[in-house]
This record gives C-alpha cells, structure tokens and sequence, in this order.
C-alpha cells in the first residue's frame, strides 16, 4: 500500500513511509521494565503516573520496598566499596556523602561488627542516589513522575548481588540510566576543569535530573524538553523525527514535569471553553444572544435548567486545539497538540501556552503515532484527518511520553548545549548540591497539582 505522493497539511509521504518503516523495527520486545501505569501497552515499558482523580498521590506513592539488613563485609569488598566511594565525582555526586573517612577507619581496623554496619550504610545510600537522584523532592518543582526503579532494584538486593559476585562497582553502575545524555554529560563533566564550578554544578544537577527518571525509558517513545521547545520521536536511541513545541507560560501555567501515556490519538478535536472564558469573558452569553456569530466560529452553546452555560468549540481551522491532540489521561489535563496559531513557531522563545504542549507539524505526528501504534493504516490515517469530523484513534500499542526540563542536554543536532532556565527551576536544585545529602527522603512530590482546564487560544 502507498501513500498518496502529497498528504494534507504538507506532510511528505516520504516522512510517513519512514515513520512506517520504523514500525516493524520498533516492534522489538524493550527490555523489560514494568513500570507501575494506569494502562496495559504491547512491548514498550509504561512511564509511571500520577494516580487518576480519586485517589490520594500518597496511595500510588506507597509502594513496599525492600531495604536491606545489615550484611557482612569482607575486607576485600568494602576496599572495593571505597574505591568506588572515593571516584564517584565522576558521577557527579560527592564522596564525603556517603561516610567516607569514617568507612577508611573502621576498614583499617579489618572484620567487624561497626565495618559491617557502615559499609551497608554506605552503599544502600549510593543505591539510593544512584537510583533515584541526591535531589530532595522539595528541591523538585513542577516534577510529579513515579519513578519505578525504586521498586524495581530495592537496595537489599542490589548489595546481595554486589557482595555475591565481588563486583562492588560493576554492581552499582548497573543502575546509571540508559539515555545516551547521562554518558555524555558524564563525559562533560569529566573534560571541565575544577575551577569552572558553575558548570559542573550545573552538569550535575542535570545529571541528577536523568536519574529522577527512570533508568530505562524503553524503545519508543516521545520526549520533549521544555526549556529546549523542542519533541522527539525516539526508538531504539534513534531520534526519528523532531519537533518544535510552544510550552507552558512561566508561573502557574508552566508546563509540569511528567511521564504519562499516549493511548490514542484525537483528529479534528473539539474544544470544552473552560469556565474562565465561558463565565468569566462573558462568551457563553454572547453565544446564546448571537448564534450566527457562534456558528461562524465554531461555538455550540449549552444552557442547563441551572443556568449553567457550556461552550465547545467544533472542529475546524480555527479550532484552539488546531487538527489533532494526543491522548495521554493525567492528573493535570496536560497533552500535546496542535494550533491554529502555527505562525508562534518561528518565535525563539516560546513558553507562551496555558501549560499545553503544542507541536509543530503536529498532523504529521499525529499519523506517525496512529501508524506505529497500529490504532489505523497508512489510508485509514488519511483518511480520518481529512474528515474534519471529531474521530478517536485509540493506540493498540501506546507510547510512554516524557515531559523533562533539562538546562543542559543534547541538542536535536547531538551537540551538548545549554537552555534558557525559563522556569527558574534550576534554583533549588543547584542549592541542594551544596547542602549535605538528605536522609530518609520522601519519594512523594511536595508540589500542588495545578490542573489546566484546557489551553486557551491566543489572542
């Protein structure tokens, strides 16, 4: 079957035959992470999320895990255990964290009851940091992803496989995440000098910001980010196809910090006014006084018998959600989509959204994501999104979607760059290098979740 040699909306066949050359490929079995997730998907990791409405953040949050007893340490395996305490700057974390001195004296003084007991101490704290992040979840804003690695490699059974097999390091390093980023950045912060500390610090902290992930982001997926404007399609590591994005405006309406799932994919959406605009700008009642006005505009006004007034704009080209969005539920109503405003895109700075993704080219991915999460055909796709008629694509194999905020990172060209911290989120974390490592920290977030009605169509 071929596509048609032009598609609407400007998208080449050749961008959507390569999208669907990729299916096969990307049908590979990702290594297994099965992250806790709302939905079931077919061969790719689920990101964990934000519970659904109803259920408490400390509820999905409190996850059983497994901490170790104390263990006996050899003196050969806690020499080793120093060796890897005293190089793992080259992590970006600090030695002096984990006990250091104290571990060297009671090493010196071979077997004993206290060497066991800080040579346990030390490593579940690495296991902790290495996994999770030294960041404190006070020091995150905006971030509300459930890391699974907690689960997924508790501390107790990592130190029993380390101690099994002798390799104290190989063990440990098992748990640096997978993204070509953090070996990058790790090569980084290796090739900067101590006397430049500002950047080192920063390329810890983002450092850091991959471990808070988790290790493994799987085969395919999306990743956008937000200081950066920018979305990738990803597999296997391969950055298929990129895309500029217009994000959340600094305060209330910036974009969260999330890990969600793509189940399907919405062409020619409505738009539910939210109440602010219904309500507060008087747009309901000037719908109801002048239908005319609102059918050239798309708008269907609903009265109650309680007088309350709905608004929904139908689909068309000047619809706030343009031609499409992506499917993924969550707690904040965040999603990726299109605009009728496509013209922004050719801004610099573009954190002008209620909090929204919206996406360049953004037909284009939509078909790619109905494609390779087999929910249409080639034709089927087209099809659909010349419609013009509201139709749900539902994903029979879903995309993890990953919404970061890196101020260091690969730019789309594979160069190591640095982004505008639009957010000041850098702030708190930078801080929280210099202060001593948090214990018994808390893997719940401490940020309020500010849910976004809807994004708003720009004025």
């Amino acid at each position: 079957m071929k596509f048609p040699g032009k598609l609407v909306g400007g998208i080449s066949a050749a961008a959507l035959v390569a999208s669907a050359a990729l299916a096969q490929e990307s049908s590979t079995p990702a290594p297994a992470n099965p992250a806790p997730a709302r939905s079931q998907s077919t061969g790719t990791p689920q990101p964990a999320t934000l519970p659904p409405q109803g259920e408490s953040v400390a509820e999905a949050f409190a996850q059983p895990v497994f901490e170790p007893l104390l263990q006996a340490w050899t003196v050969g395996q806690a020499t080793r255990l120093v060796a890897v305490i005293e190089g793992i700057g080259a992590e970006g974390l600090e030695p002096k964290d984990y006990d250091l001195e104290p571990l060297k004296v009671a090493l010196a003084s071979g077997p004993s009851k206290e060497l066991n007991e800080l040579a346990s101490q030390s490593f579940v704290w690495l296991v902790e940091d290495l996994r999770d992040g030294r960041t404190p979840m006070d020091a995150r804003e905006q971030w509300f992803v459930v890391d699974p690695d907690r689960d997924l490699y508790p501390a107790g059974k990592i130190m029993a496989e380390a101690l099994a097999s002798g390799d104290i390091a190989g063990t440990l390093a098992k748990l640096n995440p997978t993204h070509p980023d953090y070996a990058k950045l790790k090569t980084e912060l290796a090739a900067t000098s101590d006397g430049q500390t500002a950047k080192r610090k920063l390329i810890r902290a983002n450092m850091d910001r991959w471990r808070w992930l988790q290790r493994d982001l799987g085969s395919q997926y999306l990743i956008t980010n937000v200081p950066e404007f920018q979305l990738r399609l990803t597999v296997k590591n391969r950055i298929i196809s990129t895309y500029r994005t217009i994000v959340g405006k600094p305060g209330r309406t910036a974009t969260p910090q999330l890990a969600e799932m793509v189940e399907g994919v919405v062409f020619n959406p409505t738009w539910t006014v939210p109440q602010s605009i219904v309500k507060g700008e008087g747009l309901g009642a000037r719908v109801l006084a002048n239908p005319a006005w609102g059918k050239r505009n798309g708008y269907v006004a609903t009265k109650g018998a309680n007088g309350y007034i709905t608004v929904v704009q139908q689909p068309g080209p000047g619809n706030s959600l343009g031609q499409m969005k992506l499917e993924m539920p969550n707690a904040h109503a965040i999603f990726f989509h299109d605009t009728p405003s496509r013209h922004l895109f050719g801004a610099d700075f573009r954190a002008l959204s209620h909090g929204c993704v919206r996406t360049e080219r953004a037909l284009e991915l939509a078909m790619t994501m109905a494609i390779l999460g087999k929910g249409a055909t080639k034709d089927e796709a087209v099809a659909i999104s010349t419609s013009g008629k509201y139709t749900k694509v539902m994903l029979e194999k879903q995309w993890p979607a990953y919404i970061t905020y890196f101020t260091m990172a690969s730019d789309i060209n594979g160069q190591m760059a640095t982004f505008k911290d639009i957010y000041g989120r850098d702030t708190k974390v930078l801080a929280s290098l210099d202060k001593p490592r948090v214990r018994n920290r808390t893997s719940v977030p401490t940020d309020e979740v500010i849910v976004i009605e809807d994004d708003l169509q720009d004025s």
